[in-house]
């Protein structure tokens, strides 16, 4: 899920911060880079020439040496974070949220501190998995997400963070209905009840909420309570009128309880947004 916006943003914050230390730069070498003592100014001027020529692993490894040979310089606690970024850039996110990590515990008061939490953030968001896969990793991006926003509220980072967990909700809603079509294929309709109900319950604001509750009238009406069925229906017809789903879903209690589906317009009409069976 990497998107251009995250990494002209990240681009743009890290490198607005960046200061040029004068030094002549040394040609490329293995990422292990065996101990060679250097002065702070040369290592720090080929770590940032190297990000600027796109060679992000050798560009950390140099930003990871500057912090190594000279850790008690005003130059450490900028390789730390500039390391992090390039671990992002070059995709390797366990060492960026390890790097960005080990900042936010060293630095905790840092005018950085929100751009080191953002980076966690997004180094677990590009790790999100199709929803036919395990979700752990769209948890971690939603916590991590949320803790950025709740820190740092009014800063720019914040304001990406609130999108990207509409998105990370979004997803975490198609794996639970994913789960749900697999068990009604199954026949088992209790266990994709509970998983479409889910869906409405938690995340209501997500595109997910109205096959969610198509799917809820079907898998009643299997369970044989075509009452709830019917509420069902009547919600996604409150919320949703124009939608296809309400369509099937008021078909199915056309042909599958005609006693009641008479009521389901009706209801539809004056149901309130609120889980069906509530």
């Amino acid at each position: 899920m990497r998107k251009t916006l995250s990494r002209s943003i990240a681009l743009g914050m890290i490198l607005a911060g960046a200061v040029t230390v004068s030094g002549c730069a040394k040609s490329g070498g293995p990422t292990d880079l065996p101990y060679v003592a250097r002065d702070v100014g040369t290592l720090y001027s080929a770590a940032k020439e190297r990000l600027d020529q796109g060679q992000y692993k050798l560009a950390a490894a140099l930003f990871d040496e500057v912090e190594r040979q000279h850790p008690f310089s005003i130059w450490a606690r900028r390789a730390q974070l500039m390391s992090a970024f390039s671990y992002y850039m070059d995709r390797d996110y366990t060492k960026s949220i390890s790097s960005a990590q080990r900042f936010i515990a060293a630095h905790p008061g840092s005018p950085d501190a929100p751009y080191a939490y953002y980076l966690v953030a997004l180094s677990y968001y590009e790790q999100i998995n199709d929803v036919s896969r395990d979700q752990k990793t769209s948890e971690q991006a939603l916590a991590a997400l949320g803790e950025l926003q709740r820190r740092y509220p009014n800063t720019r980072y914040a304001a990406d963070a609130r999108l990207k967990v509409d998105l990370v909700r979004d997803h975490l809603a198609g794996k639970e209905m994913a789960v749900g079509r697999f068990y009604e294929q199954q026949g088992d309709w209790l266990a994709a009840t509970l998983r479409f109900r889910k869906v409405v319950d938690e995340y209501q604001t997500t595109s997910q909420v109205p096959e969610a509750l198509m799917r809820l009238t079907e898998s009643y009406l299997a369970l044989g309570v075509p009452e709830e069925a019917r509420k069902a229906a009547a919600v996604l017809g409150a919320n949703y009128p124009g939608s296809p789903w309400y369509q099937r879903a008021y078909k199915l209690m056309r042909e599958k309880a005609p006693a009641v589906a008479s009521g389901s317009e009706t209801s539809a009409a004056s149901a309130k947004p609120a889980a069906p069976g509530a």
